[in-house]
């Protein structure tokens, strides 16, 4: 089978014939139909994600497809059964061998492309905003790279959960993606004033934060008194210090959040995100935005959109042809 590796550090991905893999017990091997980019895929090929695999390695956090064969101890899936996993790693190929509990089977009507873009992004802006944050109906969402994998969705959803929402991104252009996903209230970063800007509007109530660095430092002291605050990326290159005396002040709150690490501290807190979501999603509440679709061959240009901010929403790899 064909799969995309990271071979050296810091050097592009490689596209490389390998064996296909064989399930073992509690795993199911999956044909995979799309991957779903992620800014960490990025991290991974620098070497400064906070997961570093052996090399070489087939990155690839999210993916969708076709199960083929089930392992030894699998009862709640079965061959021919359409799934979307985040593994981590592996997407970029023609099949993985996948832990069958951590494969989640997707609605009919959703496409592989949608599977591939949703788990991530959504889950990651939902957890964070209803689990974390306990974002309410009528409290103001602040949302920074909000034209971005999961600034996106975190407009969406703030939006559909009830929030007055404030989308913060670079230009007029995705600005306009960030209107049509629900914001009520535009703000360039590139031109504008956070600070003042947000206090204008009534300050924030809960700060969704992918970016750091300067952006996160002007939110923090644009937020009102018990505000939440959830730094969950640095996209920016900049890790916040963040003053504890304004913490104080107006008793804040800094949320530490890594959507990730539910997989092995609290599973359930995952798929009881997901059947929410997947539920919006077969309403029509919920529609990713997928800017990029490009073969497996392609994999690098993908990167390296995302690397150079020129992708809204997600970018997708589809791996058949």
């Amino acid at each position: 089978m064909r799969a995309v590796q990271l071979v050296e550090l810091g050097q592009p991905l490689s596209l490389r014939d390998v064996p296909v893999p064989t399930p073992a017990a509690g795993e199911v091997l999956v044909r995979i139909e799309a991957c779903g980019l992620n800014f960490g895929d990025t991290l991974i090929v620098k070497g400064t994600y906070q997961e570093k695999p052996p090399l070489p390695a087939t990155i690839g956090m999210e993916m969708s497809g076709t199960i083929e064969a089930v392992g030894a101890g699998v009862s709640h899936l079965e061959k021919g059964q359409r799934i979307a996993a985040y593994s981590g790693f592996g997407g970029l190929a023609e099949y993985a061998a996948l832990p069958a509990d951590i494969c989640v089977p997707i609605p009919d009507v959703m496409s592989a492309v949608d599977a591939a873009a949703f788990l991530i992004a959504y889950g990651t802006s939902h957890v964070g905003l209803d689990y974390k944050a306990h974002l309410r109906p009528g409290e103001r969402l602040l949302v920074l790279g909000a034209s971005g994998g999961v600034g996106l969705t975190a407009v969406e959803l703030g939006k559909l959960m009830g929030a007055d929402v404030i989308a913060v991104a670079r230009g007029a252009e995705k600005l306009a993606i960030a209107k049509q996903a629900g914001a009520d209230h535009l703000l360039d970063s590139d031109t504008c004033d956070l600070r003042a800007n947000v206090k204008a509007l009534g300050g924030a109530d809960v700060v969704y934060d992918p970016v750091g660095g300067d952006l996160f430092n002007a939110a923090l002291r644009a937020c009102n008194p018990e505000a939440r605050l959830l730094p969950l990326g640095f996209a920016s290159g900049t890790v916040p210090q963040i003053p504890a005396n304004i913490l104080l002040v107006k008793n804040l709150t800094v949320i530490g959040y890594y959507w990730g690490g539910y997989t092995r501290v609290n599973p359930k807190v995952l798929t009881d995100s997901f059947a929410v979501l997947f539920d919006w999603y077969t309403q029509g509440k919920l529609k990713p935005h997928v800017s990029h679709i490009l073969p497996l061959e392609q994999a690098n240009d993908g990167l390296e959109l995302l690397r150079s901010r020129k992708a809204t929403g997600k970018v997708v790899i589809t791996t058949t042809a």
